[in-house]
């Protein structure tokens, strides 16, 4: 199965269009105010105009307050919203738009209970655990997702084009998520990164 690949963290149109003419399946814009990726509503909008059809819209939250979700999804074609705060099910579902779960992943977290208690989440965001919130561009212990675990997995934290094969061949995800693996600093892409990345994660999928 064609492991599908979400870039993260656009800000600007130049790396939207990078992502998608590397053949990226999704985009990725942060609404979460304290994060150097930061987009307003109204630039999630405006950037998601470049992107086809076919490619999802993905909204990232932090514990946000419900009437400013509604008032994103009303401002930006969002397709998927992904929550990556303290959110439980019953809030993530509220807004009639399919969701993601990230899970900060330490050897103490159960992660078959947690999916459980998301079961009616598209798939978790399996995430490294760091101070605040987002992965940090770190990558965790893989060796720590039980065989079991049910429903879709999206594979995050310290992904770049060296080590995205590895994590393919060894989790099987339905799906990796980069943001800091294809920046050049904070908030601005490197579009030959996107380019490699997109490439070897293909790469990967081929020898599957």
């Amino acid at each position: 199965m064609k492991t599908r690949i979400k870039v993260c963290g656009l800000t600007r149109e130049a790396d939207v269009d990078a992502a998608v003419a590397a053949g990226a399946d999704a985009i990725g814009f942060v609404f979460y105010r304290p994060s150097p990726r930061y987009v307003t509503p109204e630039r999630a909008a405006a950037l998601a105009r470049r992107i086809p059809p076919f490619v999802d819209v993905v909204g990232l939250f932090v514990n946000e307050a419900p009437a400013v979700i509604a008032a994103a999804c009303a401002g930006a074609p969002l397709s998927l919203l992904q929550f990556h705060g303290d959110e439980d099910a019953a809030f993530c579902r509220q807004f009639a738009r399919p969701w993601l779960k990230a899970a900060r992943v330490t050897a103490g977290l159960d992660l078959v209970e947690f999916a459980r208690a998301f079961s009616d989440a598209r798939g978790l965001l399996l995430d490294a655990f760091v101070d605040g919130y987002g992965g940090g561009g770190h990558v965790f212990d893989w060796t720590l997702i039980p065989p079991d675990l049910p429903g879709f997995i999206v594979l995050s934290g310290g992904l770049e084009a060296a080590n995205v094969g590895d994590a393919i061949r060894r989790v099987r995800p339905a799906a990796v998520d980069v943001s800091s693996g294809v920046e050049r600093e904070k908030g601005i892409k490197d579009h030959d990164k996107i380019a490699a990345f997109v490439a070897a994660v293909r790469k990967a999928d081929e020898s599957l």
